[in-house]
């Protein structure tokens, strides 16, 4: 956990620590896989995926394609075109914060 935690903090002022454990557990099976837990900006299916999936579906952000695209597009600049190898981790936590939503991944207390 810590080496996500420390990748966030690369891009992030104020890192949630509880949200990026939530994204860890969101993005699950996943993170095994070396190519599965990076982003390539490079690659506009893994794009399409990301938007398609994580906002469209996971943060149910409802602008249009061209916005959110936008977004993954800042997240991609941010994070740095020539950095290969993009946490996937980071890249949607920047754009749970982006949006405002890094409350979904953070556990409810009883």
């Amino acid at each position: 956990m810590t080496d996500y935690v420390d990748d966030v903090k690369k891009y992030a002022k104020k890192v949630d620590e509880e949200a990026v454990a939530g994204i860890v557990r969101h993005c699950g099976i996943a993170l095994r896989s070396r190519d599965a837990s990076m982003v390539s900006c490079s690659q506009k299916p893994e794009l399409d995926r990301v938007r398609d999936s994580f906002l469209k579906k996971k943060l149910a952000r409802s602008e249009s394609d061209d916005e959110l695209d936008k977004a993954i597009d800042s997240v991609c600049e941010t994070m740095g075109r020539s950095n290969k190898n993009k946490s996937r981790v980071t890249f949607y936590y920047l754009l749970a914060e982006k949006y405002g939503q890094l409350d979904l991944f953070v556990k409810k207390s009883a």
